[in-house]
């Protein structure tokens, strides 16, 4: 009884990792490995590196990426990261407020002037 109850706890710990590490990280994997195997042609994607582009053809394990008018690249499928839909807003655009003329998120004054709060050195 004494040997169970000191291999208890570890084997405990082994059951908590699989549920909390191992068990959503494979769950992911097979997504995206989904996501990569159904890429199609004229899909709008972002690889891993933030580069967005369009699909143009896909090859066994290749993507040809059009990232400007006439400009194709060769990515490998398991760099791209996601596909973006049209109407999902993208990080790197800034929001423009209507009712504002500055752009969200700027600080300071229109004439580069510093917030009174900061320490100047």
């Amino acid at each position: 009884m004494g040997q169970l109850g000191s291999i208890l706890p570890l084997i405990l710990l082994v059951v908590v990792f699989y549920f909390l590490l191992i068990r959503p990280q494979r769950k992911r994997q097979q997504e995206a490995i989904k996501m990569q195997n159904s890429l199609a042609p004229g899909a709008r994607v972002m690889t891993t590196t933030g580069l967005f582009g369009t699909v143009v053809t896909v090859d066994n394990e290749d993507v040809v990426l059009e990232v400007a008018p006439g400009i194709e690249t060769r990515w490998v499928k398991a760099a791209i990261g996601r596909v973006v839909t049209p109407g999902e807003p993208v990080a790197d655009e800034p929001v423009i407020d209507e009712g504002d003329d500055t752009v969200a998120g700027e600080s300071g004054t229109a004439d580069g002037d510093q917030d009174s709060n900061t320490k100047k050195s």
